[in-house]
């Protein structure tokens, strides 16, 4: 960290920024800085954090960055101040008291290294003095002035010439200005207009941007959505994007700056305050303002992918299930295979051809209906990509009296999985399309187990995905997973490599580490075995331990997430109410203790936080947080778009979350949407408020466009019917 803020002042800005108490942030930091993981605070150190969650602990380590990196640029800036010869005591004043890093390059901007510029030309033809005259003007007139000037052998020929000069040093300098800069940027941002139209010789025929043909919306107000998809057009060619400037505003602050009376000096001045905000100011506002607008769009953005690829990685596990998955296809066929309720393949992939060119249907049927009597199948899981829908059909035929039932499965980087080394690794003797049908199928039985293999940009549930900056999805999006796999906990004796990387505290070596010692030493039958695996300390095991269970193992308390280092106190808790971990009923006997939580607490030496999680975990062994959650809604028949009318309800799946509503998978071939104003029956500024992915629920058709194959949906009529 660099010296010119205290830990003190990092502290006092984080608590005032994010609202914690001033303790908080001191002891969150410093737990951080010694490289405690997230979701090790946010379940085993509730004392010295506050009791902060996930969301907020990331939100505390973001912020903390931001600010270590605004105190390192204001080093950099220091430095090369001083080296200028330049830092002024004031100047040092306003660098050191900047909150922003904006401020911290307005003011640098003027000292900033930067390719020869007019006003630099002006200044090497010794023309300074004649624009500080224009500031504070002689009796003489401009001209009489400039005459002192002419150089002809420094290429100033003329009064003229010389004031054209002088011009461009001032409007260099009123561009430049830190205080002007930051007014002009402010006024933009509350009344400026962000604006698109139809670029010229552009290609849209599916009219994808139409209603940005002519667009304006108050920077102030507009939606990160409509950004973005600006951004997209102008992207391709489609739009011409732009920011349409306050510059009445700013030319009145431009002016009050730097007007004189003097008449024949303020024709000059406002001549080249005119060229200082057409030439140089206007340009960089709209730049800063379109760069401010996108990356405010692209965070919103990301938080919205974040939140769905959460809900779609915590999707309740349909345990115990023989799972029949297809991949469907056309010309290659639909891809078959079946697991056993553990996710291990029961047969060879073999392929059946129902659809074009082949249209072997009744063959298909048939192959399908034996490998359900045979395998005794109870669900079948599709893949939603390619010839979905005609699958779909041919499915519910398929299984029609044969009590199994289908669901339709998300395929989105099934086919990265396929190819990867994780996939080689575990199927080496399958080719791609085996194993990415294999993972259609086992994402049914246990979704986050399955969808951890993959790359989460890959998984497709988010909005303009592919225009965000990749660095800042990424380690988002890494942090959804990591945050859900430690929710869930991980059965180390089952877990494969890729699930245990995403445990507190573990990489890809040591996740690798464990699973061979459990193939070469066999299972693990106690937590503290951990410490017997290469590479992994004392400080890993203290991070990873709690978020590993053993089932079945020689302490019961290792299938729960209670923490080795809590087990003394467990055991004196157990040993003070005449109960053993392993007792029965323990959830009614354990009620007592929590009214005496505080006493209890104190007696033991831990934190009543500490203390209510151990009861939670005694109440409830082994308990996934996931079975709360309602299961997927599976299927036996399949609905056409010729089947709707507005008013039929509806049980449906939420594909998809964006700004503007909900994608829901209702059955037919396209999910239908629900708007954002038809999602609940109070107001709804985030969609993300009322529902998630993966949720389960109940709709009413408003409106079938069978043209365009779209569906327009309610979930606030549903809402209101049922409370009257």
């Amino acid at each position: 960290m660099t010296k010119h803020i205290e830990d003190a002042s990092l502290s006092q800005a984080l608590a005032k920024d994010l609202g914690l108490s001033l303790p908080q942030a001191e002891k969150t930091i410093a737990l951080l800085d010694e490289g405690n993981t997230i979701p090790f605070l946010a379940r085993y150190r509730k004392e010295a954090t506050g009791g902060l969650d996930e969301g907020q602990l990331r939100a505390l380590q973001e912020a903390l960055s931001r600010l270590r990196a605004l105190e390192e640029r204001r080093a950099t800036i220091l430095a090369s101040l001083a080296e200028q010869g330049v830092l002024s005591d004031e100047l040092r004043r306003k660098v050191q008291s900047a909150d922003k890093l904006t401020t911290l390059e307005d003011l640098y901007l003027p000292y900033r290294p930067k390719r020869r510029t007019r006003a630099m030309i002006a200044k090497e033809r010794g023309l300074a003095p004649l624009a500080e005259l224009m500031k504070r003007p002689p009796a003489e007139s401009p001209l009489a002035a400039a005459r002192r000037f002419v150089a002809p052998d420094q290429e100033v020929p003329s009064p003229e010439d010389a004031l054209a000069g002088a011009r461009d040093i001032l409007a260099e300098e009123a561009a430049e200005d830190a205080d002007l800069r930051g007014r002009a940027r402010r006024v933009t941002l509350t009344e400026g207009l962000l604006s698109a139209k139809k670029a010229p010789k552009a290609e849209d025929p599916q009219g994808k941007y139409a209603q940005y043909y002519a667009f304006s919306e108050a920077v102030a107000k507009v939606q990160p959505h409509r950004v973005l998809a600006c951004d997209r057009g102008e992207a391709e060619n489609v739009l011409k994007v732009s920011v349409e400037l306050p510059d009445a505003r700013i030319l009145a602050f431009m002016q009050e700056r730097w007007s004189v009376r003097a008449e024949g000096w303020r024709a000059e001045v406002e001549t080249a305050l005119a060229d200082a905000y057409k030439r140089l100011l206007a340009p960089a506002l709209e730049r800063d303002v379109r760069a401010a607008l996108t990356e405010k769009a692209q965070a919103h953005a990301i938080t919205v992918f974040a939140a769905n690829l959460k809900s779609l990685l915590l999707q309740p596990p349909l345990r115990g299930q023989v799972v029949l998955g297809v991949d469907p296809g056309y010309r290659t066929g639909c891809k078959v295979v079946v697991v056993d309720p553990t996710g291990t393949p029961l047969m060879p992939g073999i392929a059946i051809y129902p659809h074009e060119p082949q249209r072997q249907r009744q063959e298909a049927i048939a192959t399908l209906r034996a490998l359900i009597a045979k395998h005794g199948v109870t669900v079948v899981a599709i893949g939603n990509g390619t010839a979905s829908r005609e699958t779909e059909q041919l499915v519910a035929e398929a299984i029609r009296d044969t009590g199994a039932r289908y669901l339709m499965v998300s395929e989105a980087g099934a086919s990265v999985y396929s190819a990867s080394e994780v996939a080689r690794e575990e199927f080496p003797d399958l080719d791609a399309t085996q194993r990415g049908t294999i993972s259609i199928a086992r994402r049914l039985q246990d979704p986050l187990a399955e969808l951890v293999k993959i790359d989460p940009q890959a998984i497709g549930v988010g909005l303009y995905q592919h225009d965000l900056n990749e660095k800042a999805l990424g380690s988002a999006l890494a942090g959804v997973v990591e945050d859900a796999v430690n929710h869930v906990g991980v059965d180390l004796n089952t877990a494969s490599a890729a699930l245990l990387t995403h445990v507190a505290g573990l990489n890809k070596k040591v996740a690798a580490a464990i699973v061979q010692q459990r193939q070469s030493q066999g299972l693990f039958k106690r937590r503290a075995d951990l410490k017997k695996v290469k590479g992994l300390g004392d400080r890993t095991f203290e991070q990873c331990a709690g978020f590993l269970r053993i089932p079945g193992g020689e302490d019961p308390l290792d299938n729960t997430a209670i923490h080795p280092e809590s087990y003394k106190a467990t055991r004196q808790l157990l040993e003070t109410l005449g109960l053993s971990a392993a007792s029965k009923d323990l959830g009614t006997r354990l009620t007592a203790a929590r009214t005496d939580a505080p006493r209890l607490a104190s007696a033991l030496g831990i934190g009543e936080p500490t203390l209510r999680d151990i009861l939670s975990n005694l109440e409830k062994p082994g308990r996934d947080p996931r079975e709360d959650l309602p299961l997927p809604h599976l299927r036996q028949d399949v609905l056409k778009l010729e089947d709707l009318k507005p008013g039929m309800r509806l049980m449906g799946t939420v594909r998809n979350v964006v700004d503007f509503g909900a994608f829901v998978d209702i059955g037919v071939k396209n999910d239908g949407l629900v708007h954002v104003s038809e999602l609940s029956d109070r107001f709804v500024r985030n969609p993300l408020e009322v529902v998630g992915v993966g949720d389960v629920v109940e709709v009413e058709v408003l409106d079938i466009d069978r043209q365009r194959a779209r569906v327009s949906l309610s979930r606030k009529r549903v809402l209101i019917g049922s409370a009257t």
